[in-house]
């Protein structure tokens, strides 16, 4: 797995290079970028770490990048520097998902605490999302038959009143079960729930397959 890399964004050299420095000092990674635009032309989705966003920038703001982050699937949890401290826009960008708003010039401890919990956020989304991914790869290999009898353990019902949902033997739907549970690498009921639950939190999985 890749090191964490703090991301540096802000149009200012003195600012980006004091922060810089002061993250080094405490053994982080760092990267900097002069440009929203710079940034956004060298994005890496599998880059672990955070970003530390400037708001007001030439060109595309901070803010402006903040929404075309938000439009991927994942991307680093942010922190946005401003030497603005404009209210409206320190809610916007946190209510967008940003760790925090810190005015310039930034406390250096308050940064360091908030880089932080940055990561940390970073290596907990990061671990759900490469769980999501794996749990739904498994969940396309199965037949739309083996859906439904996915879903039909689901709602708890016995094999034989899936049977009869479906117009087939209880000896097919057993069959379709193991299947099922060797295709989702659930090597218990309760495992298979916990996947099924993190298929519909993300709405991956059709409820309305089997009826009642």
């Amino acid at each position: 797995m890749k090191e964490p890399v703090i991301m540096i964004v802000d149009d200012e050299p003195d600012v980006r290079d004091a922060i810089a420095l002061l993250l080094k000092s405490v053994n982080y990674m760092v990267a900097v970028f002069e440009s929203a635009q710079d940034y956004w032309s060298k994005f890496d989705p599998e880059q672990p770490g955070c970003l530390i966003l400037d708001v007001r920038m030439p060109g595309m703001s901070g803010i402006e990048l903040q929404g075309q982050l938000n439009q991927l699937d994942y991307h680093p949890p942010i922190i946005m520097i401003s030497g603005h401290g404009e209210l409206t826009m320190a809610v916007n960008a946190v209510r967008s998902g940003a760790i925090d708003f810190l005015p310039k010039p930034v406390s250096d401890q308050l940064l360091l605490e908030r880089v932080s919990q940055a990561l940390q956020k970073d290596r907990g989304m990061r671990s759900a999302h490469e769980e999501l991914k794996k749990i739904q790869n498994q969940y396309e290999k199965l037949t739309s038959r083996e859906r439904e009898v996915l879903l039909g353990i689901s709602q708890g019902k016995l094999n034989k009143t899936i049977a009869y949902d479906l117009n087939v033997s209880t000896r097919t739907i057993e069959i379709h079960r193991a299947h099922v549970m060797e295709k989702m690498q659930a090597n218990s009921l309760s495992s298979l729930m916990r996947f099924v639950s993190v298929l519909e939190k993300n709405n991956i999985i059709d409820k309305a397959v089997v009826t009642s």
